[in-house]
Formats: structure tokens, C-alpha cells, sequence
């Protein structure tokens, strides 16, 4: 149990008199004000396409070792995917097949999950498709979902922290240029990546003395590794120039533990123009969004002529107690980002007042299908089981499941394979930035969600999906579970010999 581990934590601590107020001490982290931002933001480049005799748009990716300079000083080595660090940011439309030959240059098994990503669950690259030390993996599907910012990364059943902590990410972007919102008067949303678009990647990291990865975390910490050092696409204290009046920021939060409450320390406001799946409904003016990890959001900022603006994360809400509230992060401050826009800036359209259709699968009083209590390292009291099947959901029925954090816990909750509605919140309608498609949510300890999905398109009786909290450290000790999708009737055969259908279902 977490809280038990914790508990044991602190009662040492105690006995040992000042090593508690030490703990404290050093558990907080505040850079407001003293980030130097004296290297220019990378912008990862698009990954090189071609199109084969069948006309699939065809990616090569090869996952292996490197050295990259994450701060000044000595290179750390680390894992990137064609490359030392990070990986190129994959393109496609709605209606293009995609292929991807992932190939293995570690020397160790791992995977490539395609977050957010409607596909079928061979082509997932999930615990179930790993890939082997000099092996290739090819999977092949048809991009059937809105547009929206997703992002790849290893899901190795175990190592998935290890392997995304050492660098193995990347953005996948998706268009659909039949529902581009736009407006009288020309009104659009910024979109020349790299120029006006900006892919912010934001992940935190433990480096020694010598700029090498920590990957212990201390007795302390019940989310694994939190770290001081905040890259941007890969860089720390990272610089934006910027020729335009407004810029369209692709905020993900890469990290495998932190929670981050992005705003401007000018407390300027901004406007959230989508999320995890795609484009809200309208556009939301707001000083503040909160990302656990593997979520995103995408913001329009409006710049002043050579006013500079720095993204700042501000303490984020846990709904933890004030102990475990420090040692997760939630009483930390972090400079992000500066942006630094031209003493002259190319004038901006306007942003529509319409984006997209919001997700109207069902309404909040709809009743629930299936409760998931997350508990320590487990779900509904199961830790993870690669030989069992939790349940089986029918094609083409819409679910309504109920997920609740009930150890007083940091966690999030992610879906593979669909975007899902947020219902409700402790019963409530769900705040402007859960109003569009979402696949992965923060569960706030004690606060029930309810979450409308529909499993269309792809059935498999014996392949899996996997549920799962975001945060690495949780998932790689077990707190995960899997389903299949079927045809109506078709009875669930998973990778093993156990099945357990209905599992959490009321």
C-alpha cells in the first residue's frame, strides 16, 4: 500500500528529529525568477515519410542509445527514437493509412504505444507487442479520429517508467482538414509548426552531480522519480522567438509523475483551444491548466511587441494532504518556458468562436456500467495480470464506467484506444477543460469520475487494451488492468488462461 509506505516513512523521520525538517526542506522546488533562458527552444523535427506501392504514408523509427546535453555541462547518456533524445514528431490525416517499422536498437525489449490513438489492439504497442533487441515491428492502421495532439512511447509490461524516463517520446500529430474551424473574417487557429505552432514536450528529471539520469527515488516519494530539472523538448531553461501576434502552444506533459499547473507569471490570460483528443467545443479563456502526466492541452497566447512572457507552472490542486502534497510536487513552482516575441509581429487571425462538436455520448445520469476503484497498486483489489482479461466490452456499445481514486493517492487514469466524454465530477457537470474528448484524466483522491466511451470499429477476442494511472511508477508495480473488445456474443480468449469478465461491473 502507498499510504502505508509512507506512513513508515515518516514515523523514521520523526525519530531522527531533524531529519524531518530537512525531508521537508529539500522535498520543495521554486526556479520562479531564476531560470537564466539561455538556449533556444528545439523544435523536434517531422519525421520523413513515404508513401509505399499501397499508398500507406510509411514511418521508420529506431528506438537506441545516446548521449544528449540536457543541461550544460557533461552529456547524459540516454534513449531516444532517431535520435540521441526524444524522438521526431510523426503526421497524418484523418483517412490516411499509416505504417510504422519501429525497430529495436537497446539492448533490451520495449514497445511503442501510440497515446490516444483509435487502432486495433494488435497495432497498439502495448505490454502485448514488445519488440526485441534488434527486432522490427510494423503496424499498419487507418487514422479515423479528429485532430488532435497525441504522442508516442515505450509500454514495455514493467519497465515502461525506466524507458520513457531515459527519453523514449514523441508527438503524433493528427489533422483533418474537412473540420478546420474557422470564422468570419478569416478567423483560424495558428498552424505552420515550428512557427506559430509549437510542440512543448515538458518532462522533469533527477540528474547527478556529472548530469547523469537518477532513477532511484527516494523512501519518501510515492510516485517514483520527481525531479528539479525541467526540460523542454529536451533542453533546460529553453527560449522561444516569436514573429506573431498570437502562438499556438502543444503542451504535453511527458513526465512520469509530475503534475503541472501551466500559467504566465504575469497571470496574463490565455485560451484553451483543445485537449487530449482534440478541439473543446468553444475556446476557454482562462490564467491556469492543470496536466497530470500523459495529458495535453492546447493554448493560444496573444504576444506583445517585445514583451516577454515565461510559462510558469504554479502549485498544482492534488486534493492531497499537506505531507504527501510536498513530496509530489504539488508546493512546487517551475519556470517553463520564456517566450520572446519580435519587436515587430506579424499580425494573427482572430480564433473562431466555434472548434468542434462537443462529445454527446450520453448524459450525466446515465447509469454506470462499471466501477474502478484504484487502491495502492491496484484495481478493484487486482493487480496487474499479463495471463488474465479483466472484461469484455461489445463493439459498438457506449460504457459508462466510474473510476475513483480511494487511497488518498496521486493517480490519473488513462484508456488505450478511445477518446472517452468526462460526464461528471463528484457528481457535477465537468469544467470547461474536461468539456471535450479526452484519454486520460486526473483522479483527484476520494472524487469520483464518470466517463462515457464507445468502442467502435475494432474487436479482437483474444488481443487486449490496457487501462491504467499514467503515473509510471503505479503502472510498472501493477496498477493496471486489461480488456478486449468483441463482437456482440462472442465470448472473451485473452493471452492466457484466465478470464474475468464482468470484473468491476454493477
Amino acid at each position: 500500500m502507498l499510504k502505508g509506505a509512507l506512513g513508515g516513512a515518516g514515523a523514521v523521520a520523526a525519530g531522527t528529529g531533524g531529519t524531518l525538517g530537512w525531508w521537508w526542506a529539500a522535498a520543495g522546488t521554486d526556479t520562479a525568477g531564476a531560470v537564466e533562458f539561455d538556449r533556444r527552444l528545439p523544435i523536434p523535427p517531422p519525421a520523413k515519410a513515404h508513401h509505399d506501392a499501397g499508398g500507406r504514408k510509411v514511418f521508420h523509427l529506431r528506438a537506441a542509445p545516446g548521449s544528449h546535453r540536457l543541461r550544460p555541462g557533461r552529456p547524459t547518456a540516454t534513449w531516444g527514437v532517431n535520435g540521441a533524445y526524444l524522438g521526431p514528431t510523426l503526421r497524418a490525416a484523418r483517412g490516411e493509412t499509416v505504417r510504422v517499422h519501429v525497430r529495436n536498437g537497446l539492448p533490451e525489449a520495449t514497445s511503442l504505444h501510440w497515446h490516444g490513438m483509435h487502432l486495433p489492439a494488435r497495432m497498439d504497442g502495448g505490454p502485448h507487442q514488445p519488440v526485441e533487441p534488434g527486432g522490427t515491428w510494423s503496424p499498419t492502421w487507418t487514422v479515423d479520429q479528429a485532430a488532435a495532439t497525441l504522442w508516442y512511447h515505450p509500454h514495455p509490461h514493467g519497465g515502461t517508467a525506466r524507458h520513457v524516463y531515459r527519453g523514449l517520446a514523441g508527438l503524433f500529430l493528427l489533422d483533418d482538414p474537412e473540420a478546420e474551424p474557422t470564422g468570419p473574417g478569416g478567423a483560424s487557429l495558428p498552424s505552420r509548426y515550428g512557427v506559430d505552432d509549437i510542440p512543448v514536450i515538458v518532462q522533469d528529471k533527477h540528474l547527478d552531480e556529472d548530469n547523469q539520469l537518477v532513477e532511484s527515488h527516494p523512501l519518501t516519494s510515492e510516485v517514483g522519480v520527481l525531479g528539479d530539472v525541467i526540460l523542454v523538448n529536451g533542453v533546460t531553461g529553453p527560449y522561444l522567438p516569436a514573429g506573431t501576434e498570437r502562438v499556438r502552444l502543444r503542451l504535453l506533459n511527458a513526465s512520469n509523475a509530475r503534475i503541472y499547473r501551466f500559467g504566465f507569471a504575469d497571470d496574463r490570460p490565455f485560451t484553451l483551444v483543445g485537449t487530449d483528443g482534440g478541439l473543446l467545443p468553444t475556446p476557454h479563456r482562462t490564467t491556469r491548466v492543470q496536466l497530470s502526466p500523459a495529458e495535453r492541452a492546447e493554448i493560444v497566447v496573444t504576444l506583445r511587441p517585445g514583451q516577454r512572457a515565461v510559462l510558469r507552472s504554479f502549485p498544482p490542486d492534488l486534493g492531497l494532504n499537506v505531507w504527501d502534497r510536498r513530496f509530489a510536487g504539488g508546493d512546487d513552482t517551475l519556470d517553463i518556458l520564456e517566450i520572446r516575441p519580435n519587436r515587430t509581429l506579424e499580425p494573427s487571425p482572430r480564433l473562431p468562436d466555434e472548434l468542434a462538436a462537443a462529445p454527446a455520448l450520453a448524459d450525466r445520469d446515465t447509469p454506470v456500467d462499471r466501477r474502478f476503484a484504484l487502491n495502492g497498486f491496484a484495481i478493484n483489489g487486482k493487480s496487474m495480470d499479463m495471463r488474465r482479461i479483466d472484461f469484455a466490452a461489445t463493439r459498438g456499445v457506449t460504457e459508462i464506467w466510474e473510476v475513483t481514486a480511494t487511497d488518498g493517492a496521486q493517480h490519473n487514469f488513462h484508456v488505450h484506444d478511445v477518446q472517452f466524454q468526462v460526464l461528471s465530477v463528484d457528481g457535477e457537470p465537468p469544467p470547461p477543460e474536461l468539456a471535450g474528448w479526452k484519454d486520460t484524466v486526473h483522479t483527484r483522491p476520494g472524487v469520483p469520475l464518470r466517463l462515457a466511451m464507445r468502442f467502435d470499429d475494432h474487436s479482437d477476442a483474444a488481443v487486449p487494451y490496457m487501462y491504467h494511472c499514467h503515473v509510471l511508477y503505479h503502472e510498472d508495480r501493477g496498477l493496471m488492468g486489461q480488456f478486449v473488445v468483441v463482437e456482440p456474443g462472442q465470448e472473451p480468449g485473452g493471452p492466457g488462461t484466465e478470464s474475468g469478465d464482468g470484473h468491476g461491473r454493477h
